[in-house]
């Protein structure tokens, strides 16, 4: 009985023999096989965006050259 009302039974308990049940582990190699392959793609798409802001910004100098009308907007690299 309830301490409170005596007229309703108490809640059932669970019994103790019952153990909550414990997730299985996962194992370590393939949480940190997905982290890695992340990290790897993260790399990559970096990469590229760098390349492409570099040669998109060379090709906007170049146009800018162009566009006021010079005629030695060329890049000339020295020999070694």
């Amino acid at each position: 009985m309830s301490k409170l009302d005596p007229t309703k039974p108490e809640p059932a308990k669970p019994e103790s023999a019952e153990k909550p049940r414990s997730r299985p582990k996962p194992q370590s190699g393939d949480s940190r096989r997905g982290a890695i392959a992340g990290l790897i793609i993260a790399a990559v798409i970096l990469g590229v965006g760098l390349w492409l802001a570099r040669d998109l910004t060379a090709a906007s100098k170049l146009q800018d050259c162009v566009m006021s009308g010079r005629s030695n907007c060329d890049v000339i690299e020295p020999a070694r």
